[in-house]
């Protein structure tokens, strides 16, 4: 029989329940009110007060070019980005499940990427697809300007990619290992003796049982391709060439703290949220009915 913990008096839940009501808001709901309070009002750069503009700073942004500019690669980057890491996490997973030689070992090697911090990798990243060094520059010895992520929008935009996805390649290849290490090696064994292959035992079975890890991946990828990307593209590309990499996360940053523009970074933060909450309701009413749950 099940045992549940009760308390004599409700308070006492209460007190249990404090802490982290205290940090929720604290880090979250106040921080939250703050950036919606500043977006509907004009803060000045140097303090002094500030002035209720409403929604103004919200039509200035969506009238912007450049901030139409910066959700659309915002956009891009999300996509490519969450394809690389699960495509070739999901790969690795596979691979490993099948308890090849070294498959222990590789179990803990392609977890530490994900332990890495963002700027760090960024920064290792910047040196290994460096124009004038390793491989690039004999790709350029041969192509002479066809790599230069200084000038070249589209390789800065790969630039950033490949650090963001080889970071999450890491934190995706836990979860779909585990998701693979959790459906019953019957099915797997049965399915062999009825003279199915490994890629026919893949898509038939293992796929649909681990969807709802997929899912999952999906949705945290996503999310956090919006969120933590600044790291990366602070180290990397700063916003540059020509805003070709300038995310929204970042436009966020230079705009704020650079711009001095501190009501404008507040309102882009809010939409920023807004666009989050969007994609997020979007897949779990359109994508979590092709998922099957055990």
């Amino acid at each position: 029989m099940e045992k549940r913990t009760t308390f004599s008096k409700w308070s006492v839940g209460i007190l249990f329940a404090v802490p982290q009501l205290l940090l929720i808001f604290t880090f979250f709901y106040w921080p939250a009110g703050q950036a919606i309070f500043w977006s509907l009002t004009l803060q000045q750069p140097w303090g002094g007060g500030n002035i209720w503009v409403g929604l103004d700073n919200f039509r200035s942004i969506l009238a912007s070019a450049d901030y139409w500019n910066s959700v659309t690669i915002s956009i891009i980057f999300a996509a490519i980005s969450t394809s690389i890491a699960m495509g070739v996490a999901l790969i690795l997973a596979a691979l490993t499940d099948r308890q090849l030689r070294g498959s222990k070992f590789y179990s803990v090697v392609l977890i530490w990427p994900y332990g890495i911090a963002a700027p760090a990798s960024a920064m290792a990243f910047r040196f290994i697809l460096a124009p004038e060094a390793g491989f690039m520059s004999i790709v350029n010895h041969y192509w002479p300007g066809l790599w230069d992520p200084g000038l070249d929008g589209t390789a800065a935009m790969a630039t950033i990619i490949a650090a963001f996805s080889w970071k999450y390649i890491g934190y995706s290849f836990i979860f779909f290992l585990a998701a693979f290490q959790a459906i019953p090696r019957s099915l797997i064994e049965a399915a062999a003796m009825d003279g199915s292959g490994v890629i026919r035992r893949f898509w038939d079975i293992q796929f649909p049982l681990i969807t709802p890890t997929i899912f999952f991946l999906l949705v945290i990828n996503i999310t956090e391709s919006f969120q933590d990307s600044f790291g990366i593209v602070d180290i990397m590309t700063a916003g540059g060439p020509h805003n070709s990499t300038n995310l929204m996360v970042y436009k966020i940053y230079s705009d704020g703290f650079k711009g001095l523009d501190f009501s404008g970074a507040a309102a882009q933060s809010i939409i920023l949220m807004l666009l989050i909450i969007v994609l997020t309701i979007f897949q779990f009413r359109f994508i979590e009915r092709r998922v099957h749950y055990r």
